[in-house]
């Protein structure tokens, strides 16, 4: 009989929806011209760039030319902070909150070995940032600050509009990296004042390989790919017509089903953890329960190691994830729970569910079936009996 397949990783990556795929056909193929070739060919694949560019500057309030497109996520983190600090060089303090994703820490653990001061905003057990401490932090010699929007981990949202006000006001950049967030929360980088923003393809239906890197009109800010001078000078490389247009639809559909499908799955997401921490002792919720995405759960559960818990689901067909999915090969205690608060067996005791536009309440119902009876499997030969 064949396995039940349940995947509930959206988080680290999402599958491609059949009409992205459609709409990057036609560029696929015989189909080869650059965007900076003069003949029609050329002309033709940079004009679809340029609508995808504006469907995204579109749906974040932003201007069509501070649009850049890059290769990932974790490119475009790169770029924001790298760069910013190349073309900045009179200001040396930055300050990121201490539960960013792995390009933006090490990103900023590069520029401390450069001669910068890097900061770790301190989170409280909800995740949310120390505002106290970033208002005694944040002065005029500080030239950037980067909060994650959305966790990545735990699924918790910060206040980014505060932020941007805050930093506006000092004259400080501000940079999110909203790659969890892009397609699930309402974003507007005027309004929000936002100055730099990252959103990735890959986690809201669309191909792996292409991002963007919103850049504010009148921020300094230096390349650090340098070529044939693409996207405005800032990120040298033949662009990827066919995934950039798969970007382009995969917004356009987000913007059509936006709210029925985020209803439907954050229902999901609530009976999902109310039924886990009723049917299943001695566990609770990683993460501030009201401002958090809606498709992530976290959970932590006493004397369980995750990685043997995590084993266990897939053999009965759940897909999930330990921490985050770019670093879950990694032994060491997720150093986004450590900051928050929690001791590293319960930070090894995690395990992250994240759901998306093809999961369904059946699958949400057979996992609630199985979690107390592996849990309990695991607990019966778990050397952690405190």
């Amino acid at each position: 009989m064949k396995k039940r397949q349940v995947y509930l990783d959206y988080a680290a990556t999402t599958p491609v929806d059949p009409r992205v795929v459609k709409a990057m056909g036609p560029y696929w193929g015989k189909f080869v011209g650059n965007t900076m070739s003069m003949h029609s060919q050329g002309m033709k694949a940079s004009a679809a760039v340029e609508k995808t560019r504006e469907i995204i500057a579109k749906f974040i309030g932003a201007e069509t030319e501070e649009i850049v497109f890059t290769g990932s996520a974790t490119e475009s983190n790169n770029l924001a902070l790298k760069g910013v600090a190349e073309a900045n060089p009179l200001k040396k303090k930055i300050l990121i909150s201490s539960i960013e994703h792995d390009c933006v820490a090490e990103s900023a653990k590069w520029l401390a070995g450069k001669g910068y001061e890097t900061k770790e905003i301190p989170v409280k057990r909800s995740g949310l940032i120390d505002f106290e401490w970033l208002e005694k932090e944040l002065t005029e010699k500080v030239l950037l600050v980067s909060v994650i929007h959305g966790n990545n981990e735990i699924g918790t949202i910060q206040d980014i509009g505060r932020i941007g006000e805050m930093c506006r006001e000092k004259g400080v950049l501000f940079h999110t990296d909203a790659s969890q967030s892009f397609g699930k929360v309402l974003i507007n980088v005027q309004e929000m004042e936002i100055d730099l923003l990252t959103a990735s393809s890959h986690k809201i239906y669309g191909p792996k390989g292409v991002a963007i890197l919103y850049v504010r009109n009148g921020v300094a800010i230096n390349p650090i790919l340098h070529g044939g001078g693409h996207e405005g000078g800032l990120r040298s490389s033949t662009v990827n017509v066919p995934l950039i247009v798969g970007m382009g639809k995969t917004v356009e559909i987000s913007r059509k089903v936006e709210k029925s499908e985020n209803r439907k799955v954050e229902r999901l997401r609530d009976k999902l953890i109310k039924g886990i921490l009723d049917k299943v002792e001695d566990c609770w919720l990683n993460g501030d329960p009201k401002n958090r995405l809606l498709n992530n759960v976290n959970i932590s559960f006493a004397r369980v190691e995750g990685e043997g818990l995590m084993l266990e689901l897939d053999r009965r067909g759940i897909a999930v994830s330990t921490g985050s999915a770019c670093s879950s090969r990694s032994l060491e205690p997720s150093h986004v729970l450590l900051a928050m608060g929690l001791t590293a067996p319960e930070a090894h005791g995690s395990i992250r569910f994240s759901l998306g536009r093809w999961t369904t309440e059946a699958e949400i119902n057979y996992v609630l079936k199985v979690m107390p009876e592996v849990v309990s499997k695991l607990r019966k030969i778990s050397p952690f009996k405190t």
